[in-house]
């Protein structure tokens, strides 16, 4: 073993299978064949051995070795472990949106999250699920953001992550029609907040600069094109300004992401899901990372959906749930760094050693 890896903190890393019939095992299977993944990591998948099987048989030139368990505390460390949670052998339908798919994902996903919230796996990493197709089976929420964030009774904060390169968004799954109506200065000012939090927190930066997008073409170009700008984004901006928050904009977002300009800052906070995340995959599709910021449990997934079109063809790349993996680790390990430092800050020195113009060094 590389001994620069040999003292790294093993993290247990939750894995959901997300739908079966989608390319969800088969990035899975894909990204953890490189046995390097399991330095300073022990991957615990949840779904069962003979669905991975299945997906196993659709990929060439892709090892994976894993062994079984019926419970996350059995996990073998450094081992790629697999938690039995159904034990029948479901039809899966490379490429069909159905109800079988749909509740082996949440069977997978309750299980998974129970597990997080108990301690048993320290991150999790989901593959993706049809919104369609889990909701048939009983899910009442959006995403996986929003059952997250149901879980740890908090307010999440989806963010997309790609290298140096953040987008968090305002709103998430709502329609465009009730975009507007969901904007208010307070729920802004409170992304904002929970933007700067993250940032300090997951990625260890000490003073963050946050850009801030407009909604309307040109930011509003001074009411000729909506008001929302100057009566809620604006205002939201400054307040935040107020509070010590580094923020700027709003920005018009047709020329934002093109520019120069997104390199000068840390992360941007665009006011709903295709606004942000368009660009976003227009730059790193495949690389990118889906992470559920604001929580007190870590949880990323890959930036791509259940590509139904290629499921079961060998042509997935598993890029991007690798990144969703090391990006897991990265956020776990620094927010114990930052928790650390700031529980043992540095003592001051007695007031007697600090006496005005005083040369005594003893």
């Amino acid at each position: 073993m590389d001994k620069d890896n040999e003292f790294l903190e093993d993290i247990k890393v939750g894995i959901t299978f997300g739908d079966i019939n989608g390319i969800g095992p088969e990035v899975v299977i894909k990204a953890l064949s490189d046995n390097r993944i399991l330095q300073g990591c022990t991957p615990i998948l949840y779904g069962s051995a003979k669905t991975l099987s299945a997906h196993k048989k659709t990929i060439s030139g892709e090892e994976l070795m894993f062994t079984s368990c019926s419970d996350a505390s059995e996990a073998i460390r450094k081992k790629v472990n697999v938690v039995q949670i159904w034990d029948e052998e479901p039809v899966i339908e490379f490429g069909a949106a159905n109800e079988i798919g749909g509740k082996h994902a949440l069977l997978s996903l309750e299980k998974a999250a129970q597990d997080l919230t108990t301690n048993k796996i320290d991150v999790l990493v989901s593959a993706p699920i049809s919104k369609e197709t889990i909701a048939k089976a009983g899910f009442k929420f959006a995403g996986h953001t929003e059952f997250l964030a149901d879980m740890a009774g908090a307010e999440a904060l989806m963010m997309m992550v790609a290298d140096d390169l953040r987008v968090a968004l305002v709103t998430t799954h709502i329609p465009l029609s009730e975009v507007s109506g969901a904007l208010t200065r307070e729920k802004i000012l409170e992304k904002i907040k929970q933007v700067d939090a993250s940032l300090k927190k997951d990625f260890g930066i000490i003073r963050p600069k946050i850009a801030v997008l407009g909604l309307n073409p040109h930011a509003g170009e001074n009411g000729k094109m909506g008001s929302e700008e100057s009566e809620k984004i604006i205002p939201a901006i400054n307040l935040a300004k107020n509070e010590g928050v580094i923020a700027y904009g709003p920005y018009p977002a047709d020329g934002f992401f093109g520019s120069s300009m997104r390199h000068q800052y840390d992360a941007v906070l665009a006011m709903y899901h295709d606004q942000g995340l368009a660009p976003f995959k227009a730059l790193s599709f495949d690389e990118g990372v889906n992470f559920t910021a604001g929580l007190p449990i870590v949880r990323t997934s890959p930036d791509h959906g259940t590509a139904f079109d290629i499921a079961g063809q060998d042509k997935a790349s598993a890029q991007s749930f690798r990144n969703a993996i090391y990006l897991a680790m990265d956020i776990y390990r620094t927010r114990k760094f930052v928790k650390d430092v700031n529980a043992n800050p540095l003592p001051f020195a007695p007031k007697d050693k600090r006496r005005s113009g005083s040369r005594d060094l003893d």
